[in-house]
């Protein structure tokens, strides 16, 4: 048998070994619960030409139509607080065809077609004790190692459990394993892959039952400056250190920012995927004035390989967007960015975002440079008043080519809408 990393275990003993100074206030059990209802319409197309790889097909398009069902209860009165958090999705299909599949909005049956419907329900324990917390059951992780990657009709989830302990003022520690999960397009769960750069590595059995992981932030200088570590480990597959630092100075009407992280992955026990080696750099600077917000990043790969991350999920690399990831071996990319709170212009509700990537270098084992860009267009708007309040709109086109891999112009419309059903008196 092997030896399991102890480092969840230490994080549960250290935040039970704190000393209770400071019970957080609750409002108990029942009176602590909130309950939302989320519908979201989702339409997805992705036009490809210039196909590369052995996938003949030149389209995926579907239109679904989602449910997202949450509910959090409060915590039980005295020292040590229990609570129940529950989730419930549900993915129908609206429009989809043999040969537009695999947009990642529904799952794909042995046919070949899109399934007419798909669910998933799940529920976790949570435990609090002072301002540490630990809950285990189905979960939507946020981490630096494993970002929250609600990029399509339903987001992941993931089955095990997680610890966070907030006891010293400044310090966020976090610790947990994960035993299975279940993708964004999927109704049930199961063993964890990993995907290097752009490429799922989904044959040769090569999959995890184990993700664990550990980190420490701590925030300072007034909560403008935050500086972490990270380990995480998707076991016999891959491990992967992360180191970050940011900071925000406000400079009269202006808000200047500096993020700078750095990631550092190797293969990992039996090497499932053989040898891994890649290191990846991120910096990025902005600076913020009434509504506007200008980015500049820059993103270097350095090692034989691509990076890695866990099958499905984003990262929070800087330059990687859902349609490219700008991760390949080698590469190195720049991005401009500039967002628009229209709010500045008394239109409160409505966002825009355009960006431009650009990466070369990419050791594509092809003999040549990989070469690829990317530029999107986001248009977002929040219903303000009137009965459809609170309604949410996005609109996503992209184009991004590349030298090695398939051109992609996409488009996406998205409806969001979130009911209320029960919630704690403020």
């Amino acid at each position: 048998m092997k030896n399991q990393p102890s480092f969840p275990l230490l994080f549960i003993a250290v935040g039970l070994a704190l000393p209770a100074t400071s019970i957080a206030e609750t409002r108990g059990f029942i009176d602590g619960a909130a309950v939302t209802l989320q519908a979201r319409n989702y339409y997805f197309s992705r036009d490809y030409s210039d196909i590369v790889g052995p996938n003949p097909q030149s389209k995926a398009e579907e239109w679904a139509q989602g449910f997202i069902l949450t509910a959090h209860s409060g915590y039980t009165t005295g020292a040590v607080g229990f609570g129940i958090d529950a989730i419930g999705m549900l993915g129908i299909k609206l429009d989809s065809g043999g040969g537009r599949v695999n947009t990642g909005l529904l799952p794909t049956g042995s046919d070949g077609r899109a399934q007419d419907e798909y669910s998933r329900l799940g529920a976790a324990l949570k435990v609090r004790w002072s301002q540490t917390e630990l809950r285990v059951g189905e979960l939507t992780p946020d981490l630096p190692v494993l970002t929250f990657s609600d990029i399509r009709l339903l987001p992941p989830t993931y089955q095990g459990a997680s610890l966070v302990s907030r006891d010293i003022a400044g310090l966020t520690l976090q610790g947990g394993q994960f035993r299975s999960g279940s993708m964004l397009n999927e109704a049930g769960d199961g063993k964890m892959y990993a995907k290097l750069g752009h490429e799922p590595q989904l044959l040769g059995g090569a999959a995890s039952d184990r993700f664990n992981y550990a980190g420490a932030d701590y925030t300072f200088n007034g909560q403008r400056t935050m500086a972490g570590v990270w380990y995480a480990q998707l076991e016999d597959i891959y491990q992967q250190r992360f180191y970050r630092f940011s900071h925000s100075e406000p400079i009269g009407d202006w808000v200047f920012g500096a993020r700078v992280e750095f990631y550092d992955s190797q293969e990992e026990g039996d090497r499932l995927l053989g040898r891994i080696d890649n290191q990846a750099a991120v910096s990025q600077l902005s600076a913020s004035h009434g509504g506007h917000t200008l980015l500049l990043g820059y993103q270097a790969m350095f090692g034989d390989d691509a990076f890695p991350r866990v099958f499905n999920n984003i990262t929070s690399l800087g330059n990687e967007v859902p349609t490219y990831e700008f991760a390949g071996a080698d590469e190195r990319s720049w991005q401009v960015r500039h967002d628009y709170d229209f709010a500045a212009l008394g239109v409160p509700g409505l966002v825009t975002t355009v960006r431009y990537i650009r990466g070369n270098n990419v050791d594509t084992g092809l003999g040549y440079e990989g070469r690829e860009w990317e530029r999107d267009l986001d248009i977002g708007y929040t219903v303000q008043n009137g009965a459809l309040k609170n309604l949410g709109i996005r609109v996503r086109n992209v184009t991004a080519r590349s030298n090695y891999r398939t051109d992609i112009d996409e488009n996406r419309l998205i409806f969001n809408y979130t009911w209320t059903l029960g919630s704690a008196e403020q």
